[in-house]
């Protein structure tokens, strides 16, 4: 199934795996890959030398394309820039919009550029400074996310921009694959549909929580750090709900520390990330120090298997995902279901 996205970036078919903190490592990335789709290895986790290697890794798995998400906001986002330049890498992805000298860097080196979006104004302006393509994403995706549902941004992003464009938020099955492509998309993104694979390094304990999980049980909350975030709904959400700002403030200071000492940041370099993210996101001090919770919270549980004191970023989707298929069957079961699908519709006279 050719479309302007397999055509940009090489893979043979149109869809692609989200880089998800903690979870898209190389395991996932190579294993995604190999099945056909897009793999995006997240790096905002580890530290530059800690990406070089994972890199490596998965070029040691897979001869397949593959990407790296980053943060354009961070500090050291042109060293993570020149490893993606010297290692080859086939896609830059970015949660936020890079500046037009970082996407002109990159596409000078011959990197496909992919910036997130979740508003058409976004898309707009990432196209006019010369993006590849973007990925939007509705309200029903995980982690941080925007209150319009995919079925009304994507139409929007896709009228407003001359790029392809790739669905993301609500997706898990060959049948979304095709409403995707009718409302003019180019693919579809995954994120929890990914990580609840057999690939996925994500701890049994945790694999089990999403898949118990009904649709209702999947929550957008702002007490983890200050912005929206879709997650499941557990005991510790619940006791986050009814914290007040100072507790809330001093687990930021604590998870900042613990961050800072995970991925060698200088506390120089964290606030300098603090004020671009204050201004990107015109943030209160308070919700810059919150967002020290998000990645501590995660690692708890993507990492450790604490279902107790971690957060689980989680689109709606996980309320109908029941089974734990490789990145290969996940792969093949969405195609083969897209075919179906496609020749299972009405043709007009």
């Amino acid at each position: 199934m050719d479309t302007p996205l397999t055509e940009l970036v090489g893979v043979r078919h149109p869809v692609v795996q989200t880089g998800m903190g903690w979870v898209a490592g190389p395991r996932l990335v190579s294993a995604a890959a190999g099945a056909g789709a897009l793999g995006i290895l997240a790096s905002a986790t580890m530290t530059t030398d800690g990406l070089r290697a994972a890199v490596r890794e998965v070029k040691s798995r897979t001869d397949a394309p593959f990407g790296v998400n980053l943060r354009a906001d961070a500090g050291d986002a042109a060293e993570r820039v020149r490893v993606i330049v010297e290692e080859g890498v086939k896609v830059a992805s970015f949660a936020l919009a890079p500046s037009r000298d970082l996407i002109a860097r990159l596409k000078d080196a011959g990197v496909v550029v992919i910036p997130s979006v979740g508003a058409e104004r976004h898309a707009e302006k990432v196209a006019a400074w010369g993006a590849d393509a973007v990925l939007v994403q509705g309200g029903e995706g995980g982690g941080h996310t925007g209150n319009v549902a995919t079925s009304v941004l994507l139409p929007q992003v896709v009228r407003a921009v001359d790029i392809p464009v790739i669905a993301a938020g609500g997706f898990h099955d060959g049948r979304g694959l095709v409403a995707a492509l009718a409302y003019g998309a180019a693919g579809i993104a995954m994120g929890t549909r990914f990580l609840l694979t057999s690939d996925s390094t994500v701890p049994d304990a945790v694999k089990a929580a999403y898949l118990a999980a009904a649709v209702k049980d999947v929550t957008v909350t702002t007490k983890v750090d200050g912005l929206p975030h879709r997650m499941l709904r557990t005991d510790l959400v619940d006791a986050l709900e009814r914290s007040g700002r100072a507790v809330a403030l001093l687990r930021a200071v604590r998870h900042a520390t613990a961050f800072k000492k995970h991925t060698g940041t200088g506390w120089v370099r964290m606030v300098r990330d603090g004020l671009a993210m204050k201004h990107g996101k015109e943030l209160s001090w308070s919700q810059v120090l919150l967002a020290a919770n998000t990645p501590m919270l995660l690692k708890a549980s993507m990492v450790e298997g604490r279902t107790d004191l971690g957060v689980m970023a989680s689109g709606q989707v996980a309320g109908v995902i029941d089974d734990l298929p490789s990145c290969a069957e996940l792969v093949d079961r969405i195609m083969a279901e897209a075919r179906a699908t496609l020749r299972a519709l009405p043709h007009a006279g």
